[in-house]
């Protein structure tokens, strides 16, 4: 077929699925058929050993073959291969119906840049869900991926759906598992694509063979993803929280201790909250670093715009004045703590008076160091990106 008379291509990523893929074919083909579309149907095997690659050419389906392992492997190149304007994805196991594909259409022809199916909408039959996948892990991460990106998604994981080819082909997408399905979709939102999603029913799959998803393995790889991509949640959010937190503490506590009901705290918990304010600090540091790399290396989208305005406000000089200015602070609490020594003409002090200065002299001393050193990272980066 010419590239232009495509409309539809229904790309089925497969590994040993010879029970169900010839069901997945017939109803795919059949769909094109009732619906009088101009289309085509892919297979994308991930290395099969049975018969799936004899049955895709039976059904005269476009066979690929992608050695690299793995959903998200298979699925790219099914995708890439994809001549029409939109492209429905499915899974070749019988858990999806290939001939109820119109919702999917529709909202692509609509507008819609990328349509994602909800399972627990459209149903999940009996035995085609693992308890686990539908009442913790789905909803979990779903749950995760709407608070971290604002995403209106119910079922971030359905293997069901749909994309625009030139939406597809601004995505860059790069993960090799089932993390592809959170990728897609975070990835959309990044792009400030329109995001869809319709309800579709989960049936029990007619393979004879252990799913290929790894409860535990996958979810992990699922969650992982979220958090690299979100470096809000993951560091900056975290390290804000340890910074007040210390500098709350360490503050109070350097002018003597607190008394809470019945409990004091004195200078050993001064120890853990001037702890809070350096982790604060790395977490935070590893924040601007992440948006930095992603701005260099066009990660995501519109990270110009941060490294933009943070190089307004914060640069290099400015990092190395407050470092120092950190660094004399830090010296004159030693200083006094030596003072302090020598008045005791340097024999035993009473650890509780002399660790309120010395603690906090540490701190600045040890933060001081860091914020130059970071600024002097993140200048080397800048300066990286311009070329």
């Amino acid at each position: 077929m010419q590239n232009e008379t495509v409309e539809l291509s229904i790309v089925m990523p497969c590994l040993n699925e010879e029970k169900s893929l010839a069901y997945c074919l017939q109803k795919a083909f059949s769909f094109l058929a009732v619906n009088n579309l101009k289309g085509e149907v892919i297979v994308a095997d991930n290395g099969s050993t049975d018969n799936s690659p004899f049955i895709a050419q039976q059904f005269n389906s476009i066979l690929i073959t992608e050695h690299e392992k793995g959903y998200g492997s298979a699925t790219r190149a099914g995708i890439e291969k994809a001549t029409g304007k939109y492209v429905i994805i499915g899974d070749a196991d019988a858990s999806y119906d290939f001939s109820d594909l119109m919702s999917f259409l529709e909202l692509l022809r609509n507008g819609s840049d990328l349509v994602i199916g909800n399972r627990f909408k459209g149903g999940i039959r009996k035995g085609a869900m693992p308890f686990l996948h539908r009442y913790i892990g789905n909803p979990t991460l779903s749950f995760i991926g709407r608070r971290f990106f604002n995403i209106h998604l119910g079922d971030f994981h359905c293997g069901l759906r749909g994309i625009v080819k030139d939406s597809y082909n601004h995505l860059d997408l790069r993960t090799t598992g089932m993390e592809f399905a959170s990728e897609m979709i975070v990835k959309a939102a990044l792009n400030r694509m329109k995001i869809a999603e319709t309800p579709v029913t989960l049936y029990p799959d007619k393979r004879q063979s252990p799913s290929h998803l790894r409860t535990w393995q996958d979810g992990w790889r699922h969650l992982r993803f979220l958090l690299l991509f979100s470096p809000r949640w993951l560091f900056l959010l975290p390290g804000i929280f340890l910074m007040i937190l210390g500098l709350i503490g360490t503050i109070v506590l350097i002018y003597g201790p607190v008394q809470l009901g019945n409990k004091k705290l004195d200078v050993h918990t001064l120890v853990y909250t001037s702890g809070f304010i350096l982790l604060g600090f790395q977490f935070i540091s590893f924040y601007i670093f992440s948006r930095t790399y992603a701005a260099i290396h066009g990660l995501w989208p519109g990270q110009e715009r941060f490294l933009y305005r943070f190089s307004k406000y914060f640069n290099l000089e400015k990092g190395i004045l407050f470092g120092v200015v950190l660094f004399i602070a830090g010296l004159l609490l030693m200083v006094k703590s030596f003072l302090y020594w020598q008045n005791a003409r340097f024999g035993n002090l009473d650890p509780v008076i002399v660790l309120r200065w010395v603690i906090p002299s540490v701190v600045s001393l040890v933060l001081a160091v860091q914020v130059i050193v970071s600024f002097f990272y993140l200048s080397f980066l800048t300066i990286k990106s311009r070329k």
